[in-house]
């Protein structure tokens, strides 16, 4: 029997850095069409409550325009010859090439795909040059987090990988080394395999279990490359894991492995899809939890980094309840400002959502979830499926970083 002793939600300090968000409407025509989950009204919805809230106007906040990416900063992530596909399928969508990802069901060929999807990367690549430069410690691309992209193909709804062009920017101009803190869903497979041999970044995926899910990878026993070992962090949730287990897992892992690294610079990924009612997932989390671990990103930013952070949108394919205040949710606590959750949502945001959508706004930005978790120090219980998960992601990953899987 193990105590019943646990952790509990962060506690909120409330520290302004400079911090800037890039959003444009011009994002909205990353859009794969009517019927596909990918929703531009995602970004929409998020960008109309966060002005709502006041969010876009603290003084803290700073708008950047997204720009549509070179060809040339593509390809520090991506093969050239890639890129010329895009631009095929883009000029001419009646001409799929699915053996690169393009025209595909997940990846549907539309026109202007290649701007539309370069302009996330810019929006990911203006918040990385705001960190180097210093006119913010904090940026936001909510628009972004396109971690299924690889270096020559196309996947899961994402045609360029953004958050690998930032961190690659970042690498570029001396930083060090950087930690990817990805909490889709689905396997942050694309940033993983762009950096698998990479020594100065490492990537920590937080996901469901490729055994029940897309895209099938993400196991802890892939740990990098030869040169690269124990970089690449994996933990496979069990399909059903709840804010109990998901905060758990989090504590478990990322904390230790962070402090062991010691970046200069987190770059996070927010796909919001592990919510409970998430249409293409297995999870069962809340907003409440999601909130909670942009907080203890940030906190290990400012413990770590000097507070530098880049924070990146992901996948989230429930429109109206969870996106925009899962995202919302993140702007605000990088801003500085942590919205709480019991605030009521604007009525002029769940005016706008039910005069366009058709649809009722959740009332508030919370879900009066309990944000208890078991924390790792009380031991191990190898009859919970998520211990186990936790367990095999220490075992592989911890040593390499001279920690016991065990106590640590």
């Amino acid at each position: 029997m193990h105590s019943i002793a646990g952790g509990s939600p962060s506690a909120i300090r409330r520290i302004e850095y400079p911090t800037a968000v890039a959003w444009s409407e011009s994002v909205l025509s990353y859009n794969f069409g009517d019927q596909h989950p990918m929703s531009p009204a995602r970004l929409d919805l998020t960008a109309r409550l966060c002005e709502a809230l006041g969010l876009f106007s603290l003084p803290t906040v700073t708008l950047v325009e997204p720009h549509v990416a070179t060809d040339d900063e593509l390809a520090t992530v991506h093969t050239r010859e890639y890129i010329a596909a895009v631009h095929r399928v883009s000029e001419n969508p009646d001409r799929p090439e699915p053996t690169q990802g393009l025209g595909t069901e997940d990846d549907p060929a539309f026109a202007g795909m290649h701007e539309a999807s370069a302009r996330l990367v810019g929006g990911s690549l203006v918040a990385a040059e705001a960190i180097l430069d210093g006119s913010a410690v904090h940026a936001v691309n909510f628009a972004g987090g396109m971690h299924h992209a690889a270096a020559d193909r196309g996947s899961g709804f994402c045609i360029y990988n953004d958050a690998a062009a930032a961190i690659q920017r970042l690498l570029d101009r001396g930083v060090g080394r950087v930690v990817y803190i990805d909490t889709d869903a689905h396997h942050g497979d694309g940033t993983e395999r762009i950096f698998w041999d990479e020594p100065r970044v490492m990537t920590i995926s937080l996901h469901e279990s490729g055994l029940t899910l897309f895209p099938g990878t993400g196991f802890p026993t892939e740990t990098g490359g030869a040169d690269a070992e124990g970089t690449a962090v994996n933990v496979a949730l069990p399909a059903g894991t709840r804010d109990a287990g998901w905060l758990r897992a989090f504590h478990a892992v990322v904390p230790q492995l962070v402090e062991a690294f010691r970046p200069e610079v987190i770059v996070s990924q927010h796909g919001c899809d592990a919510h409970h009612l998430d249409p293409l997932t297995n999870l069962q989390v809340t907003v409440d939890a999601q909130r909670e671990v942009a907080l203890s990103v940030s906190a290990l930013a400012r413990r770590f980094c000097e507070g530098r952070w880049i924070a990146t949108g992901g996948g989230g394919y429930e429109v109206v309840q969870v996106v925009p205040r899962a995202w919302a949710h993140l702007v605000g606590i990088a801003a500085g400002h942590p919205v709480n959750l019991q605030t009521p949502t604007p009525q002029s945001w769940r005016d706008y959502v039910r005069d366009e959508y058709g649809k009722d706004a959740p009332a508030l930005m919370g879900e009066g979830a309990d944000l208890w978790w078991r924390s790792w120090e009380i031991g191990f219980n190898p009859n919970d499926p998520v211990d186990r998960a936790v367990m095999a992601t220490r075992r592989e990953v911890f040593p390499l970083h001279g920690l016991d899987p065990w106590f640590d």
